[in-house]
């Protein structure tokens, strides 16, 4: 058995077919997805597991190169945006409208649903590479 990391074996799969440029979303339990989108869901009940404890799993595993996240963030869930500017420490970002947002995450690659129910916990990674 695996001792340490990412457990969810459809996670740890998604994430190692995930190459240079391509988008990871991770996003709180109300994002709307693509209805036909292969969802890696991880809600269990409300708050489990929360965006930030999947985020920093994740972070941990991949190169990220730089992210997207809602302009609405910053003022309707400012400890998200903290919390997200800690994991992703000095990476670039841009800020769109949550309407924008919607569409950049309909064209990621790999979805990830947490259980998150706070306002605006969505983030797009882009995918880095380790050479």
């Amino acid at each position: 058995m695996k001792k340490s990391g990412i457990l969810n074996s459809r996670l740890e799969y998604g994430l190692t077919k995930l190459g240079h440029t391509q988008r990871i979303a991770i996003c709180d339990a109300g994002m709307p997805l693509p209805f036909d989108a292969d969802v890696i869901d991880l809600a269990f009940i409300p708050g489990v597991p929360s965006f930030i404890q999947v985020l920093e799993a994740i972070a941990v595993e991949l190169k990220i190169e730089s992210y997207w996240i809602a302009q609405e963030t910053s003022k309707a869930n400012p400890a998200i945006k903290k919390e997200m500017e800690r994991v992703l420490c000095d990476l670039p970002f841009q800020e769109v409208p949550h309407e924008e947002l919607k569409k950049i995450t309909n064209e990621s690659q790999l979805f990830v649903r947490t259980g998150e129910c706070s306002s605006f916990a969505n983030v797009v990674l882009v995918c880095g590479v380790t050479f």
